[in-house]
């Protein structure tokens, strides 16, 4: 059994920096098969940053507080999500989730299965210079900060 308060838990931002409170409830409970993440979002901030997709992952996320706006898929449909509302995101599908109001969004991020993202599994939508086009693109993680490989034309970004 593990018990943890939010308060207890460290704040670790995204390398992007596109939050300033996220806290990695599944780290600090030591679970190996789902994940949880607390966020506040000031206007403006998102919960990841980009339109992106887990390919292994199936996430819900549960606003708390406030309202987000999460653009789903290519075409970007936008759908708000108030207090106390979820929204859920199969394996695959690309979603992006921000704070496009004034008022502070507090929420969690729930994923399954895994408690941390495989690399390989996780691709965005990104500007390709080489393409000319916004592409898809694979992630990576290298020394702490992400890289971008275009799906198409296999240019490389960091």
């Amino acid at each position: 059994m593990e018990k943890v308060a939010i308060e207890e838990v460290d704040n670790e931002r995204n390398p992007m920096k596109v939050h300033s409170v996220r806290k990695p409830v599944s780290r600090a409970l030591d679970t190996d098969h789902f994940a949880m993440n607390y966020f506040e979002l000031e206007a403006g901030e998102s919960f990841s940053g980009g339109l992106h997709r887990h390919d292994d992952q199936e996430e819900v996320f549960y606003v708390e507080s406030g309202t987000a706006t999460f653009e789903v898929g290519l075409d970007r449909e936008e759908v708000a999500v108030e207090s106390g509302e979820l929204i859920r995101f199969p394996p695959g599908e690309f979603q992006k989730g921000y704070n496009d109001g004034e008022e502070t969004v507090e929420g969690w991020a729930l994923g399954a299965p895994g408690a941390m993202h495989d690399w390989d599994e996780l691709q965005s939508r990104a500007y390709c210079p080489e393409c000319e086009d916004e592409r898809t693109q694979d992630v990576g993680f290298v020394e702490g900060n992400f890289e971008l490989t275009c799906t198409e034309c296999g240019t490389t970004q960091g």
